[in-house]
């Protein structure tokens, strides 16, 4: 690792983030997964008698959440909508190409 370059050492850390993002993803998911069937399961064994199961008020958490983790899910392995897959590379390149013409000046 030590005789990297400057580039490959950026490269790398960059794909440790990414990789760090999707572990983050799956933790989040298998949560979600492990404590919505723990939710319903417990509506399910305790319904009252005539009390119906399949309501909004039983699925509301999954389906709220399921919101969050849908976008999460975009935020790792979705396309960059809104600031694009390379923009802090651009971004930084940006500065400094200012930074340096300024200071030419």
């Amino acid at each position: 690792m030590e005789n990297l370059t400057e580039i490959q050492k950026q490269k790398f850390e960059r794909a440790k983030k990414r990789v760090k993002s999707i572990a983050g993803f799956y933790k989040h998911f298998m949560v979600y997964v492990l404590v919505n069937l723990f939710l319903i399961s417990l509506k399910y064994f305790n319904l009252e008698p005539n009390e119906k199961f399949f309501t909004f008020g039983t699925f509301s958490t999954a389906f709220f959440w399921g919101i969050g983790v849908a976008f999460h899910a975009l935020s790792v392995f979705g396309p960059g909508f809104f600031l694009g897959n390379d923009w802090e590379e651009k971004k930084i390149r940006e500065i400094m190409d200012k930074e340096k013409a300024s200071k030419w000046e």
